[in-house]
């Protein structure tokens, strides 16, 4: 590599890379001194290399004078090279570091590429990704080779180079599938005000209308669904919950509570709670399994809320009149709790679930309890959704899910 070719190549590189060539001069001039040091047989020499900007010509100088030797030349190649190389994978890396880190908050896609310690380790192209197993929904299976899209988390710097971290679980990828999907939310028409998700499983969203022409839940819905479709088919069978977004928190809570419908909603503004009478027949539903439904709806509206039936409250006096009266005193459990314990057996056929074969008192109610309330419902679940129900394992729910099956 003679001086011209020097230049040359560090005038390329600085427009296709994108490499301030006045970096690579004071590096190579760095990495010369550093080279001719050892050449002079002693590190603690005063020693500096100068490459002119001009002509490409290089000069070293040690204790004032310049020291020529036919060794510098075949140095001077190697080191240049090594340098150019190394400050190259710098720019690369910086580049790449730089264009995500732009686009953190956007949703990307790659190919799974390996696996990790239960990471994820996807090919994006330019670089590598990984998709922490904190970040992966419950349920979802990958293999090598296999297409992924996932929310661009964060972007950490690391001395191999950037880590670009993704996610799939975080409440924010269903957000921006949304933006994608529904065009009204890009031209900024309609806007997701709150969502609240339980990853894997099921997510509420809040959506307002800027014109009262377009109605935001039926923009995001789509022609005969085919939106949230696409949405849900992404998100591997979760559920998804449009509520429409209202400035009225009863009308937002009745929304959110979705699919029960409330017959009393009661406001406590100073402590931010939410009272819920629903019929005794859709308490259940109003819980949802685990108590979802109403811990998503909580999230979403950023209220606590206290689902109950119409018949709690009858019950809680019932209790309290005893008090006084010679009768033992009860403490009534928390309002979540209480509620889930106390669903009336008449909000569904309490006597045709226990003819189940594996189904007890106990186990009947927790099938209410998750809205599992007949037969025909009981019938189309799978193993899985049934063991993580408490107290119920895999050949306990094989035996309900066949004898449910037997008796239509």
């Amino acid at each position: 590599m003679n001086n011209e070719e020097l230049l040359t190549i560090l005038e390329h590189i600085e427009r296709e890379k994108g490499v301030d060539k006045e970096i690579l001069f004071q590096a190579i001039e760095s990495a010369l001194a550093s080279a001719a040091r050892k050449i002079v047989g002693n590190k603690e020499a005063e020693v500096t290399a100068t490459i002119s900007r001009e002509t490409g010509e290089i000069k070293i100088i040690s204790e004032g004078k310049e020291i020529k030797s036919a060794e510098f030349g075949r140095i001077a190649a190697q080191t240049a090279k090594q340098v150019i190389i190394q400050k190259i994978r710098e720019a690369e890396r910086d580049i790449i570091s730089e264009e995500y880190a732009k686009r953190v908050g956007m949703i990307t896609s790659g190919t799974v590429h390996r696996f990790e310690k239960g990471d994820i380790i996807a090919d994006l192209g330019k670089t590598e990704a990984v998709l922490p197993r904190s970040q992966q929904c419950p349920g979802e299976r990958y293999k090598q080779g296999d297409r992924i899209r996932a929310y661009i988390l964060e972007v950490n710097k690391t001395a191999h180079g950037p880590q670009v971290v993704l996610s799939r679980s975080d409440a924010m990828f269903v957000k921006k599938l949304f933006e994608i999907e529904v065009p009204e939310i890009t031209e900024g028409v309609v806007e997701v005000r709150a969502i609240a998700r339980e990853a894997g499983d099921r997510t509420k969203i809040a959506v307002w209308s800027k014109d009262d022409k377009i109605d935001p839940v039926g923009a995001c819905v789509g022609m005969r669904g085919s939106r949230v479709k696409d949405i849900v088919r992404e998100l591997h069978g979760e559920r998804v919950d449009i509520v429409r977004w209202s400035e009225d928190i009863k009308e937002f809570a009745k929304g959110a509570l979705n699919p029960a419908e409330p017959t009393e909603i009661k406001v406590d503004k100073a402590n931010k709670k939410i009272s819920v009478v629903v019929p005794d027949d859709q308490l259940s539903i109003g819980i949802g399994k685990h108590g979802q439904n109403v811990r998503l709806a909580s999230k979403l509206v950023g209220w606590e809320i206290d689902i109950r039936g119409k018949e709690a409250k009858p019950k809680a006096e019932k209790l309290l009149s005893g008090i006084g009266e010679g009768q033992p005193q009860e403490t009534p459990a928390p309002a979540e709790e209480a509620s889930v314990a106390e669903v009336p057996e008449g909000a569904s056929d309490m006597s045709a679930l226990t003819g189940l074969e594996g189904v007890g008192q106990k186990t009947a109610k927790a099938l209410i309890a998750a809205g599992y309330d007949t037969i025909d419902k009981i019938k189309i679940l799978t193993v899985e959704d049934l063991t993580k129900l408490e107290g119920i394992g895999k050949k306990t729910a094989e035996k309900i899910i066949n004898s449910a099956k037997e008796k239509n």
